[in-house]
């Protein structure tokens, strides 16, 4: 489980980098102050896209069982949408008129929490 939680992480932070790239830009310029919340779900998809293909082949790879009758593919896609949600939250959160944070604040949580919450569903559920 060390090395799942060693790859999972690399993987994270590749999917963060991904995630950040697409989120900031857009978060900064076209989704501006306590909208920035606009701005997770498109960020969102492209870092789950390339972090399903990241986490099959490698994060998870020998790790139970591969079922290709569609059944894992939802299921991956109802853990990434609960990190989704999370995300959304957070950012929300952070940057709406509670607080009004800025735009890059909301990257804590979801680069410490979500990842946690997303390993542990992969791991029992998904990949499991």
């Amino acid at each position: 489980m060390i090395g799942q939680l060693i790859r999972f992480g690399i993987v994270g932070g590749i999917s963060t980098v991904i995630y950040s790239a697409v989120y900031l830009p857009l978060a900064s310029w076209v989704f501006r102050g306590n909208m920035a919340v606009v701005a997770v779900p498109p960020a969102f998809l492209v870092a789950v896209i390339a972090g399903f293909f990241m986490h099959s082949a490698w994060s998870f790879k020998g790790h139970g069982t591969r079922d290709n009758s569609g059944k894992q593919h939802a299921k991956f896609v109802l853990v990434q949408f609960f990190g989704l949600l999370l995300n959304a939250a957070f950012t929300w959160i952070i940057t709406g008129p509670l607080f009004h944070g800025p735009v890059w604040a909301p990257l804590i949580p979801i680069v410490t929490i979500t990842p946690l919450a997303t390993f542990a569903l992969n791991r029992q559920w998904v990949f499991g």
